[in-house]
């Protein structure tokens, strides 16, 4: 069950409280008022999934915790991040019991204000999150790591998810020079189930242990790839489905040469995809994409540029097979300009999943990242941990002009926030300059909001000097499903005479 699920049955058992009766007669004729316009009101809980973030010892992890300020919330609310051990320990606590649990890594004090908290080192558990009231409404966390050596080494991104029963991830690999890792974590006081299906070029790979995996109550499970199969593919697209209860899910992807990064899911099967906020100095891009069904998929391949919609010299089209997964290298495709990737029908629209793994730097300085297909920002998204010089937000609207609002948050050490409204004009893809709280200390957080109904993507870009290598990471912004429609209902006894 996602999180919209559960913010219907939060907001309808509301509902149920205030009106006394549901009304459950035939739909009244389109004369009647009784059938009122849907309220939109702020969700009353989230729940967030940050998995384990480095085995490494080296491993520098920060975690930082933004709710944008959401009017109809009220005065009341909390929020903590904690390791799934202590979240089971405190659901396994008796009344009267005083049995302690580990601290919270992080508690935010307001809305509007970004909070860090830190860790180092190889152990550091996955985190389960919940907030509640004021808090819950668009609640965002993010986990940044930094790793100085090794496999893997770099800047490592993620956006803690809410959990859920199925995901996407093309662009995993099982090859020699690549350690890829699903964490499945779950927040229940109950086990998971879940089956994880691995499709590459041929289609369906054979896997030994996949299927039925369980995961336990308040735990987290990384399952190495390379140990479900023998066989060694550079392109991958891994489906995990759960069978029973709900998980968070998220893919590492660890290079011995190009640093690595997560994975994020990719958006549902869609017969058009966005992959937003490529990186002008990207050296290589690699395109890969997966149809779900038994139906080929034909795509056009465009890029959202500064100046317009343009086709790659080579890769005008992408044709997918059933079942199979495809990829292909674009090279510097964005040639020094912002750019995202636009996937159409050429003329049959089929459902498919695409990411895209991103290089930045030469020779034994080069870093890696991912982009997945992502939904539209919808009615606001936020992305936090960002610095005055590191970060980078990319803007596109494929489908019209459009005009955006975005929102610097008080930084996490102090400051005052501030605003900037763009337009960004049909087809093209906009690296804004952003909006700085006056007076910043620490890190901030950046909601964007559009303000026209044209679709809008967006994604960040998160850079840091590591060891002398370029890192990177880059985050999608999906709508952050603060709100949930509810219908309005007028009381209707009539149904006790019945």
């Amino acid at each position: 069950m996602n999180r919209t699920t559960l913010s219907l049955i939060v907001g309808t058992a509301a509902l149920a409280a205030v009106t006394g009766f549901a009304t459950l007669t035939e739909p009244a004729a389109p004369t009647t008022d009784t059938a009122k316009a849907a309220a939109v009101l702020p969700v009353e809980r989230t729940n967030l999934l940050c998995p384990a973030p480095s085995a490494s010892d080296l491993a520098e992890t920060t975690y930082t915790s933004f709710t944008p300020v959401t009017k109809g919330t009220g005065s009341e609310g909390t929020a903590e991040l904690r390791s799934a051990a202590a979240e089971s320990a405190a659901a396994g606590s008796a009344d009267g019991d005083k049995k302690t649990t580990a601290e919270p890594v992080l508690t935010p004090k307001a809305p509007g204000t970004p909070v860090t908290g830190d860790t180092s080192g190889g152990d550091t558990p996955a985190l389960v999150g919940t907030a509640e009231g004021k808090f819950a409404p668009g609640w965002t966390v993010q986990e940044s790591t930094q790793v100085s050596a090794g496999t893997g080494r770099g800047l490592l991104g993620v956006t803690c998810t809410a959990p859920d029963t199925e995901f996407w991830f093309p662009g995993v690999s099982t090859a020699a020079d690549r350690t890829d890792y699903v964490h499945l974590t779950n927040p229940d006081d109950s086990a998971a189930v879940a089956d994880i299906e691995l499709y590459g070029k041929d289609g369906a790979v054979t896997t030994t242990v996949g299927e039925g995996l369980t995961i336990p109550a308040h735990s987290s499970e990384p399952i190495l790839l390379s140990t479900l199969t023998d066989e060694k593919q550079d392109d991958l697209t891994v489906h995990v489905n759960v069978r029973s209860g709900r998980v968070g899910a998220a893919v590492q992807a660890l290079d011995d040469k190009l640093g690595g990064d997560w994975l994020a899911a990719s958006t549902e099967p869609a017969g058009s995809l966005v992959v937003p906020g490529v990186p002008k100095d990207a050296t290589a891009v690699r395109l890969v994409a997966f149809a779900p069904g038994d139906a080929d998929a034909d795509l056009k391949v465009q890029l959202a540029s500064a100046s317009g919609l343009i086709t790659p010299a080579g890769h005008e089209t992408l044709h997918v097979k059933g079942g199979m997964t495809t990829a292909v290298d674009l090279g510097d495709v964005t040639r020094g300009e912002a750019g995202s990737l636009v996937l159409t029908p050429t003329d049959q629209s089929v459902p498919v999943v695409a990411a895209v793994r991103v290089v930045r730097g030469k020779g034994d300085k080069q870093e890696s990242a991912f982009i997945p297909a992502t939904s539209p920002v919808g009615t606001r998204a936020s992305v936090v941990d960002n610095t005055v010089k590191g970060s980078t937000l990319s803007l596109t609207a494929p489908q019209g002009t459009a005009k955006v609002k975005v929102t610097a948050s008080a930084g996490s050490g102090g400051g005052t926030a501030a605003s900037k409204t763009y337009t960004i004009r049909s087809g093209t893809t906009q690296d804004v300059e952003l909006p700085v709280p006056t007076g910043l200390k620490g890190t901030y957080a950046l909601t964007v909001e559009p303000l026209t109904d044209t679709p809008v993507h967006a994604a960040r870009t998160l850079t840091a000097s590591v060891e002398g290598l370029p890192g990177f990471t880059i985050q999608t912004l999906p709508d952050d499903r603060g709100t949930v429609a509810v219908p309005e209902a007028d009381e209707d006894l009539t149904v006790l005479q019945k």
